[in-house]
C-alpha cells in the first residue's frame, strides 16, 4: 500500500534544515511521497526582529544541530544573517516561494527547499527577500516559480494560504506544537511519526512504518 508523509516545516527552521538528509533519503524508499507542508510558523504575526538575544540562542541550537546531523551552518552566516539587525527574521517570502514551485514543478520542490536552506545556513544569503529567492529559483532552473514570486497575485496568495491552513490543522488535529512535525498516512490511518529519528537514528523512520 502506498504510504504518504506529511512534512510540516518552515524554511527559517534550523532543526528542518538539520532534518533534510533523513528526509531526503525516505523521499526515495520506495511507495513512500513525501509531501512538504509549510507552517507559516515564521511568518505573518510570527515574523520577529533579530535581536543579540535572539541571534546568540538561535546559533546555539545551530551548533547542537551541526553536531547531531553534520549540516553546515557557516561563521560567514553567523556574521552577516544572525548579525543583521535590519531585516526581519521572516519566513513569509522563502514560503511563498515554495509553494510557487508546487504549483509549477511540484516533483522539485524539495530541491528548492534544500537550496533556499543552502542559500541561508551556508551562503549565508538573505532570504528573507524575494529579490533574492527569485534569482535563486532561476539558477534552479524553476523559470515559472521565479516568474509567479516575482509577480505574486492572488492564485499564489490563495495556494500559499491553503498550504499553511492544511499544515496548521494537522498540528491541531494531532496536538503538535512546533517544527519539524511528520504525519504518516497509509490507506484511512493518519498517525504521528516521532520527528526525533531524523537526528538519532535515520534509517529508524522507514521502521516506524512498518511497526505501525
Amino acid at each position: 500500500m502506498d504510504k504518504k508523509l506529511h512534512y510540516l516545516f518552515d524554511p527559517l527552521c534550523g532543526w528542518c534544515y538539520g532534518a533534510a538528509p533523513a528526509l531526503r533519503g525516505l523521499s526515495r524508499e520506495s511507495g513512500i511521497t513525501v509531501e512538504l507542508l509549510p507552517t507559516g510558523l515564521f511568518s505573518g504575526a510570527g515574523a520577529r526582529l533579530v535581536t543579540d538575544d535572539f541571534a546568540t540562542y538561535a546559533w546555539s541550537n545551530d551548533q547542537r544541530i551541526e553536531r547531531l546531523t553534520g549540516q553546515r551552518f557557516t561563521t560567514r552566516y553567523r556574521e552577516k544573517v544572525l548579525g543583521q539587525r535590519e531585516r526581519l527574521f521572516d519566513s513569509g517570502p522563502a514560503t511563498l516561494a515554495l509553494t510557487a514551485v508546487s504549483m509549477t514543478a511540484p516533483e522539485r520542490e524539495f530541491d528548492a527547499l534544500e537550496a533556499i536552506q543552502h542559500a541561508r545556513y551556508v551562503d549565508a544569503k538573505d532570504i528573507t527577500s524575494s529579490a533574492t529567492l527569485v534569482t535563486l529559483l532561476e539558477t534552479l532552473g524553476l523559470a515559472a516559480a521565479a516568474s509567479k514570486l516575482a509577480r505574486v497575485d492572488a492564485g499564489l496568495f490563495d495556494a500559499n494560504a491553503a498550504r499553511i491552513h492544511e499544515a496548521q490543522s494537522l498540528m491541531r488535529e494531532f496536538g503538535a506544537r512546533g517544527v519539524p512535525t511528520l504525519i504518516a498516512e497509509s490507506g484511512a490511518r493518519r498517525w504521528q511519526v516521532d520527528a526525533g529519528a531524523v537526528y538519532a537514528d535515520p534509517a529508524a523512520l522507514v521502521g516506524q512504518w512498518e511497526r505501525a
